[in-house]
C-alpha cells in the first residue's frame, strides 16, 4: 500500500500530532509499505523533498508556539504527489497541510482518511483572546462537523473524543483508532545510573526526586495549577528533598517563570526548555512522578509514555483517561489544588514496594497502546476507505 500522510506538524516538533504521525509512517513502513510524508517547512522557504517527505514552507505563528501554516495548495508538491500514485491520503490536521491534502484527494480521486487529534474549542482564545468566544467555539463546531463528512473514513484517538464530536453533530460512523507508541523506546533499561547521576549533578538535583512536566508550554496545559499547587505542598510540608522539572517550550514559559518567582518556589522549578525529541524518553526515566492537569487532550499520549518509562503518573480526571488509568492501581486522579497537594504528599511516601506495584500495573497499561494494535486497527481502517472507492 502506498500511504500519504499530511500534517503540518512532523518532528523534529514535539507535540501528540507530530508524534502520532511519525509513529504511524514508522510503523506502516515496517510493516512492509510505502510511507510519504506531507508537512510543513520550518527550515527554509523552498519545498524540499528527501527519504519521502516532502515539507512546504508556510507562515511562522509565533503566538501558536511557532506553528507553520502552509497556504492551501502548492503547485510543485502537487506534481510531486501526483507521481507517488498514493492508495490513500490520510490527514492529521485540518487548515495549511491537511487542506491541501483534501483538495488532492479529491482532484486525484483517492480515498481520503481523516483523524481528529485536536479538541480546538480549547484553543480559540489564541485567536480571539476574550473576544466573541462563544460564536468562535460555534465555527469550530460547524467546521469539526464539515471535515468529519468529507472524508472516506473518519477516525478520533479516544472516546471523549468522539463524544464531543457527537456533541457537534457528527453522525457518521467514527472509528475510535488511541495512537500507539513504541514501548520499547521508554524503556529506562536503555540509561545507565551514570547517565542520570550526570544530569543531576550539572544541574544540582543530586538526592531530589523529580516531578516531570513534559510539553507545549501554553494555557490549555494548566501548568500553571501544577506549580501553584506545588508552592502549596512545600509550604505544608517544607520539603526540601524534590524539584519540579519542566520540559518543553511555548508561548506561556515566560508567564510560568514569573509566576514561579512571585510564589518564592523560583529555586526549587527548573525550566529546561525544548529538548531533541529523541532525548524525551530520558526524561520520563529520570523523573519519579509525572504530573499534568490538562483536560484539553484528545488521548494523552504523554500519560502513556510516562507509564511505559515505569514512572508514576499523578494527573487532573479527564474523561479521555477513563480506560488509561485505574485510579489508586495504576496511576492517580486528582480533581481541585487539595486533592493534588493530599496526592503528592501521598505519593511521594509510599514504601518501595507499593510504588513498584502500581508502576507494574501501570506498564501493562501502557502495553495495550503498542505501536503493532495501532497499525492493525489503522489498517483496517485504510481497507475500509479504500474499498468505499471501488
Amino acid at each position: 500500500m502506498r500511504i500519504g500522510l499530511f500534517s503540518d506538524t512532523y518532528p523534529p516538533e514535539i507535540n501528540g500530532v507530530a508524534t502520532a504521525t511519525s509513529t504511524l509512517a514508522e510503523i506502516f513502513k515496517k510493516n512492509g509499505h510505502e510511507v510519504f510524508v506531507v508537512t510543513t517547512n520550518p527550515y527554509s522557504n523552498h519545498v524540499i523533498y528527501e527519504d519521502n517527505i516532502i515539507r512546504i514552507p508556510g507562515v511562522r505563528l509565533k503566538m501558536l508556539y511557532d506553528y507553520h501554516l502552509a497556504f492551501l495548495f502548492n503547485r510543485k508538491a502537487a506534481l510531486l504527489i501526483r507521481k507517488m500514485k498514493l492508495d490513500v491520503i490520510h490527514i492529521q490536521t485540518e487548515i495549511g497541510i491537511g487542506m491541501f491534502g483534501k483538495i488532492l484527494a479529491k482532484r486525484y480521486d483517492i480515498p481520503l482518511v481523516y483523524t481528529y487529534h485536536t479538541m480546538y474549542e480549547d484553543y480559540t482564545y489564541y485567536v480571539t483572546r476574550g473576544h466573541f468566544d462563544r460564536a468562535a467555539k460555534a465555527i469550530v463546531k460547524r467546521f469539526s462537523k464539515t471535515m468529519a463528512d468529507s472524508c472516506s473514513e473518519f477516525t478520533t484517538p479516544s472516546q471523549k473524543t468522539k463524544e464531543a464530536l457527537r456533541g457537534y453533530g457528527v453522525n457518521r460512523y467514527i472509528n475510535v483508532v488511541p495512537n500507539g507508541i513504541d514501548i520499547k523506546k521508554f524503556d529506562p533499561a536503555q540509561f545507565s545510573p551514570a547517565d542520570f547521576d550526570d544530569f543531576r549533578k550539572k544541574h544540582q538535583l543530586e538526592n531530589k526526586k523529580i516531578l516531570l512536566s513534559l510539553g507545549r508550554i501554553a494555557k490549555e496545559k494548566s501548568i500553571d495549577f501544577l506549580i501553584r499547587g506545588y508552592a502549596t505542598f512545600l509550604r505544608d510540608t517544607k520539603d526540601q528533598e524534590t524539584m519540579l522539572l519542566v520540559v518543553g517550550d511555548g508561548p506561556g514559559k515566560k508567564e510560568l517563570e514569573a509566576l514561579s518567582l512571585d510564589l518564592s518556589i523560583g529555586d526549587r522549578v527548573l525550566f529546561l526548555g525544548k529538548v531533541p525529541h529523541e532525548d524525551v524518553p530520558f526524561y520520563y526515566s529520570l523523573a519519579n512522578l509525572f504530573l499534568s492537569a490538562s483536560t484539553s487532550e484528545t488521548q494523552g499520549l504523554t500519560y502513556i509514555e510516562a507509564m511505559a518509562s515505569k514512572t508514576i503518573v499523578l494527573c487532573r480526571y479527564d474523561d479521555n483517561l477513563r480506560e488509561v488509568i485505574d485510579d489508586g492501581e495504576s496511576g492517580f486522579f486528582f480533581y481541585d489544588e487539595i486533592g493534588y497537594v493530599n496526592l503528592l504528599k501521598k505519593i511521594l511516601g509510599l514504601s518501595e514496594e507499593m510504588s513498584a506495584n502500581i508502576i507494574e500495573k501501570a506498564f501493562i497499561k501502557a502495553e495495550n497502546y503498542s505501536i503493532d494494535t495501532f497499525y492493525e486497527k489503522m489498517l483496517e481502517v485504510y481497507k475500509r476507505a479504500i474499498r468505499r472507492k471501488w
